[in-house]
């Protein structure tokens, strides 16, 4: 695992009526403070690749359709310099990934249907000054492939 990546296994309850998810509480040992939570979407076989942030970590997890979530870490001074983490993250295999500041981060929806994203980040967004450091999700250093 990527160092400062954390994992939360999401629990989905499910009664006559629907479903419920819990999804970051501020009692979690993941949640570090409230900037805003934001929902984005890809149709199938969209990559929404690659940026990383210099002040902001993200919480990412999937509510609909299926992403497959990619980190990268290019920070050369961490002890996971070079690594890459892969996940799969749907209703049915339900959890949110928490991406430290500086660590490249990218999805694709690998459902026939939209994948819908929520993602609860440590800072709201600024348009005048936007915390977001992109390269092209294919011409890029980074070893991952998203046509697999």
């Amino acid at each position: 695992m990527i160092d400062g990546v954390k994992v939360k296994k999401l629990r989905v309850i499910t009664d006559d009526r629907g479903r419920l998810m819990e999804i970051l509480r501020c009692d979690d040992a993941i949640f570090e403070k409230f900037g805003q939570v934001y929902m984005t979407t890809a149709f199938p076989g969209v990559v929404k690749a690659w940026h990383y942030h210099k002040k902001q970590d993200d919480n990412f997890t999937c509510i609909s359709g299926t992403m497959r979530l990619a980190l990268f870490d290019a920070r050369k001074k961490s002890p996971t310099y070079g690594e890459v983490n892969d996940f799969v993250i749907s209703p049915e295999n339900p959890m949110l990934v928490h991406i430290p500041k500086e660590i490249y981060h990218g999805f694709k929806c690998v459902s026939d249907s939209e994948a819908v994203v929520i993602n609860t980040v440590t800072l709201p967004y600024n348009s005048k000054d936007a915390d977001e450091f992109r390269v092209d999700a294919y011409e890029n250093d980074i070893p991952y492939d998203w046509r697999k």
